[in-house]
């Protein structure tokens, strides 16, 4: 595919990075981000370091080729405090997460991205449930609670989703203006999910890989966040 970063016709998506004592994975998945090249589509990386102490701040420090924009959080915000503060500062018209760790191929954007050059989409999830060509078996009781965030989530919204708590959420920015977001933490992503579902009208679910991590591998993410998230979903619904 060609890079048409310089086409002014090209669509510009901001992908952020957020970055907490990752410094394991984040030179290779950095580096994997970078060599995406989609013929109608502009990258630009957003990282933000959000407090790390082993030293991924200082290898960001030292490798600026491998993002765009480098935002340091002077602490730990959490998750939705460090992608807040990339919103703010990201120039694309779509936004995209990519996670710091493994678990997500950046080769997978091409079939996300062909959602909007085709379709023209709203919102693009990255699927783990939906024709992916593998998926690491992970552990039973994450897969309930994503079955019921997720369904929860269609019931509220009246959409299809099979996925809503997947890293690869894609996202048209004027959706979701950055200084209305009121959550800091991982129910961030309902919010964003849901404030752009009830604003946008084409959603488009995609199959991706998925090598998950254990949580003795470093996954942060645990079953009694659920709750937050669940009740994030539905304060959004009811007040917007």
């Amino acid at each position: 595919m060609t890079d048409l970063q310089n086409s002014t016709d090209s669509i510009r998506v901001s992908i952020i990075v957020p970055v907490y004592n990752e410094i394991a994975t984040l030179e290779e998945i950095l580096t994997r981000v970078r060599a995406q090249h989609i013929e109608g589509i502009e990258f630009e990386i957003v990282v933000v370091d959000d407090g790390s102490t082993d030293g991924s701040r200082e290898f960001l420090d030292t490798h600026p080729a491998l993002y765009d924009q480098y935002l340091k959080n002077p602490k730990n915000l959490g998750k939705g405090g460090a992608v807040k503060c990339a919103m703010q500062a990201a120039t694309g018209e779509y936004i995209l997460f990519q996670d710091a760790d493994l678990e997500y191929d950046p080769a997978d954007y091409g079939i996300i991205l062909e959602m909007v050059l085709r379709f023209d989409a709203d919102i693009v999830i990255g699927s783990r449930f939906l024709s992916a060509r593998w998926t690491r078996v992970f552990h039973f009781w994450n897969r309930i609670g994503n079955w019921v965030i997720t369904n929860w989530f269609n019931l509220l919204f009246g959409t299809t989703w099979t996925d809503v708590y997947s890293c690869y959420l894609l996202f048209r920015k004027s959706l979701v203006p950055p200084e209305d977001l009121r959550t800091m933490r991982w129910e961030q992503q309902a919010e964003i999910l849901a404030k752009a579902s009830l604003k946008g009208q084409r959603f488009y679910d995609v199959g991706i890989s998925y090598n998950g991590r254990t949580f003795e591998e470093g996954k942060k993410i645990r079953w009694y966040h659920t709750f937050v998230v669940l009740t994030t979903m539905l304060k959004v619904r009811l007040f917007g």
